[in-house]
């Protein structure tokens, strides 16, 4: 394994998890022909499954096709439900909506990579002193057992060197700085299975964040700090010149907001996701009603608490790396919620970015209005489409 490995390809060294690696025979090849490769990027979510299809011909990616199943359309239970503090997979009920989705929106690719929510995946990073690429793969097992809360035995794990310099003390002897992330064979499984139900080829699985990645973050170099609030958790991860450096998952998100102004405005649970969706954090005085206030002074609290661990992470990364996150990219459903970017420009004193994985894709023009206001919610989907046409 090279150390400068591409990033993009983090998790292909995983046998359990590339299967595309273990398969058998060659496909075959005509230097005459020239074929689109096409790749389906499916999310699982707590509350919806999200699928979308791409192609590539040449250097041109295509959004071919994408659907979206929320698991109140067919189900009284969510997509994911808590069992021994993780959340487990209703396999057959998200087999069941991804096959629908397919049927519906016409889709034929069979060839798919899966997301893995962050809260499945454990990510930590320590130093190693300077050894052999040899080496490498030994000490870092090793290590492993001493900061993976699980037996190795019951996780696959995967690991990327993120710096091997140290230019502050050149004369220091060099070490070994590792990202390590861990996922529980039991969830590995879960995907395969939900695949095989749904009669997709899974070739890969990889974890959220490195799709996110992979669709949102472009040529920056500094820092930026990709920010997910998702329905059941939210995520905030700080990515330099390219490469993940940290990942911290936090209990604060979409349903939390949507559960608060239920309760203290005495509604359902649908009525109030209405009223978090129309007014959101619109200041006082943009529509004239009521309900618009009060929607804001219940939402604040909470919206400035997340606010708050954001910042807390990235204050982290610059007491470590002395470098400052320059921009911070919004993704999730959660991020929609009217008036949110502008609170948290203000909030930040930073740029402010929403989500937009369709920037450097072909689509027909009139889809355009449509797919900026989706993009932070197929933003992962999308990350791993990308991730079957490298």
């Amino acid at each position: 394994m090279k150390l400068d490995f591409d990033f993009s390809k983090t998790f292909s060294r995983i046998k359990a998890i590339d299967l595309a690696e273990i398969k058998e025979g060659l496909s075959s090849f005509s230097p005459f022909r020239i074929m689109s490769k096409k790749c389906l990027g499916i999310d699982i979510g707590t509350s919806s499954v999200r699928v979308v299809e791409l192609s590539r011909l040449g250097e041109r990616k295509k959004l071919e096709n994408y659907g979206e199943i929320k698991a109140g359309a067919f189900y009284k239970e969510s997509f994911r439900t808590f069992d021994k503090n993780t959340l487990l997979l209703s396999n057959q009920n998200i087999a069941k909506s991804i096959k629908a989705i397919l049927e519906e929106a016409k889709i034929t690719t069979g060839r798919a990579i899966f997301s893995i929510p962050d809260f499945s995946s454990f990510f930590t990073n320590f130093e190693l002193p300077t050894m052999t690429e040899e080496e490498l793969p030994q000490a870092i097992e090793y290590e492993a057992k001493r900061h993976v809360p699980l037996p190795l035995g019951e996780v696959t794990l995967d690991w990327q060197i993120l710096d091997n310099n140290n230019p502050k003390n050149p004369q220091k002897e060099r070490t070994f700085k590792v990202l390590l992330v861990a996922v529980p064979n039991e969830i590995i499984e879960q995907y395969k299975q939900i695949a095989k139900m749904a009669g997709l080829e899974l070739f890969a699985l990889e974890a959220e964040v490195f799709g996110l990645l992979r669709s949102l973050v472009k040529e920056e170099q500094e820092p930026v700090a990709l920010v997910d609030i998702g329905a059941q958790t939210s995520t905030c991860s700080i990515v330099d010149r390219g490469v993940l450096k940290n990942s911290h998952s936090f209990d604060l998100s979409g349903n939390e907001l949507t559960d608060v102004v239920a309760k203290s405005l005495s509604v359902d649970y649908q009525t109030a996701e209405k009223l978090k969706g129309k007014y959101g954090l619109l200041p006082e005085g943009v529509i004239g009603l009521e309900k618009e206030k009060q929607t804001r002074d219940i939402l604040l609290p909470l919206i400035d608490a997340i606010l708050r661990e954001i910042e807390n992470i990235y204050q982290d990364f610059y007491r470590i790396e002395k470098r400052e996150v320059k921009k911070i990219i919004l993704a999730g459903a959660s991020v929609l919620l009217p008036g949110l970017r502008d609170y948290c420009q203000d909030y930040f004193k930073k740029e402010v970015e929403v989500a937009n994985p369709f920037s450097d894709i072909f689509y027909p023009p009139i889809l355009e209005n449509k797919l900026k206001k989706m993009g932070p919610i197929y933003a992962i989907a999308i990350g791993m489409a990308l991730r079957g046409l490298e």
